[in-house]
């Protein structure tokens, strides 16, 4: 295949990068990120990545087998075959959020990543130009191609423990690998999930969701019926930071479609509104960056509508000036060929339910502020054949309040007399810590003895495949560890160089701790 001029670059920009000071040891790991960099694996298209680790597996003398829906295992037995050994299984996930700025060119099904190194606050972090990074779950299928080197090597030995590698797919999708894995596919004493964010902690437990969606059957009118002399305007939101909706929705952070919304809905109370288009955000675990309408008022309306709009802008900068330093609000007039816009019901039915629709945290844990407990995602506006999709996300460490959230959430998609359809779908368990596993027990004698101090055991509010795949692995006792990773699922992403080196160090001493016992 011939690569264009900038592939070429991005590739030479990054094999310097690997080989640069900055990036250190372990070079294994850097080498195995550097080649998953440049291969596509967004979500439901895990084809050439899986291929990759497969192949990269078979070079090393491991064979790999992938169940009907993509998953792919990778099995080393112990090199002593007559011992009746344990299994560990060391579990991540192959695709990534696929996510930009508005403002770059790239192509997520061709493109190689843009990788490179930004010093914050003097702490070095790799980073992708303009879209996410990856390292959401790119670190995991590395450190797990880093273990069958140094055990192809001879540098990692594992005399009494047999080792899986599991791959799972789709899991930003809705975590669709581990929830269809076959049974007796895998099975382990224990299992390490490679896929949390932050280098002085274990996570033990996590909450369980759900996905609820409303389906508006779009009907429009001719805009020349409704306004006698129409003017129309362009307005977006762009420049918030957006992030995980598990990981970072307690942080105060703007949603671009409440923010696009709040301005809408107080013009249409105000004034004849008509809306040609509302769209926003885009994935049902990231806060969403970005929103946009096309609208018209009568033209004998525009100063007035123009100051109210500049009022709220002024109103929304103030209130999210120390949350969202980048956030830009652009009004303007448009020149447009279209003469459609939302009926005056459905008008009136949307931004009434996307105005009511909560979103961010509605409970923290009583025994740990710092730890949500149950919260909603106001994820993204569509449109689907006809269709407008409001999509919605919640999140709970209890299955009792998680229904209460996603029927709240049904609750305002019926308060119009409009018909809307509601569906619910991908939902995922929560999992339940065990503080007393004998895994927790020697992962935290490895954290003290490599670096003589205790790592944070957590629960977290973002959802983890370990739920899921407990549920078939009832016996199996798990852990998540992962080096320090921040704004996943956004074009911020990035992950802490350094950081990398200490979590390789904590994974070799946990598998030789296993070997050992």
């Amino acid at each position: 295949m011939i690569e264009n001029n900038a592939n070429i670059n991005i590739r030479r920009g990054l094999i310097k990068l690997i080989k640069s000071e900055l990036l250190g040891e372990p070079q294994i790991f850097w080498k195995y990120f550097l080649e998953i960099s440049k291969i596509p694996r967004c979500s439901e298209r895990e084809e050439k990545i899986r291929e990759y680790v497969k192949s990269e597996a078979q070079k090393l003398g491991f064979n790999g087998s992938v169940d009907k829906v993509g998953n792919l295992l990778v099995k080393i037995p112990t090199s002593d075959s007559k011992k009746d050994s344990k299994t560990l299984i060391l579990q991540s996930h192959l695709d990534m959020v696929c996510e930009k700025n508005e403002s770059i060119d790239h192509d997520f099904t061709k493109d190689p990543l843009n990788l490179k190194i930004e010093k914050i606050e003097n702490t070095e972090w790799i980073t992708a130009e303009g879209t996410t990074l990856g390292a959401d779950n790119g670190v995991g299928i590395a450190y797990s191609l880093s273990l069958m080197k140094l055990i192809e090597l001879g540098d990692l030995s594992i005399n009494n423990l047999n080792i899986c590698f599991l791959f799972t797919v789709n899991e930003e999708g809705g975590l669709m690998g581990a929830f269809n894995i076959q049974k007796d596919f895998v099975s382990g004493k224990y299992l390490i999930n490679l896929d949390s964010e932050e280098d002085d902690r274990y996570t033990i437990g996590c909450a369980g969701g759900i996905l609820t969606h409303g389906y508006i059957d779009l009907k429009y009118v001719d805009m020349k019926d409704q306004f006698e002399n129409p003017k129309v305007f362009s307005f977006v939101v762009k420049g918030l930071q957006g992030g995980h909706s598990g990981v970072d929705i307690h942080k105060e952070r703007g949603n671009a479609i409440k923010c696009l919304t709040r301005i809408l809905w107080r013009v249409n109370k105000d004034h004849h509104l008509g809306i040609q288009s509302l769209l926003g955000g885009n994935l049902h675990n990231a806060i969403p960056r970005e929103a946009r309408s096309t609208f018209c008022v009568e033209k004998d309306q525009v100063e007035e509508v123009s100051k109210l709009i500049n009022d709220i802008k002024d109103e929304i900068m103030s209130q999210y000036r120390d949350y969202e330093p980048d956030m830009e609000l652009i009004f303007k007039e448009k020149k447009t060929e279209k003469s459609k816009i939302y009926s005056q019901e459905i008008k009136n039915s949307l931004l009434n339910i996307l105005y009511a629709m909560p979103h961010g945290p509605m409970k923290y844990h009583p025994n740990n502020r710092e730890l949500v407990h149950t919260s909603t995602n106001l994820a993204a506006v569509k449109i689907q054949e006809k269709k407008l999709e409001i999509l919605t996300s919640q999140r709970s460490l209890e299955n009792v309040t998680r229904r209460i959230m996603y029927e709240t959430v049904e609750s305002i998609f019926r308060l119009p007399s409009l018909e809307i359809k509601i569906e619910f779908t991908q939902k995922y368990p929560g999992w339940k810590p065990d503080f007393d596993s004998n895994l927790l027990k020697i992962a935290k004698e490895s954290y003290n003895d490599l670096f003589n101090s205790d790592p944070v055991i957590q629960t977290i509010h973002a959802g983890l495949e370990c739920g899921i795949i407990k549920e078939s692995l009832k016996d199996t006792e798990m852990v998540s560890l992962g080096p320090s990773i921040k704004d996943a699922h956004s074009p911020d992403e990035r992950l802490k160089i350094i950081s990398v080196r200490k979590v390789w160090k904590l994974i070799n001493e946990i598998v030789r701790k296993i070997d050992a016992s």
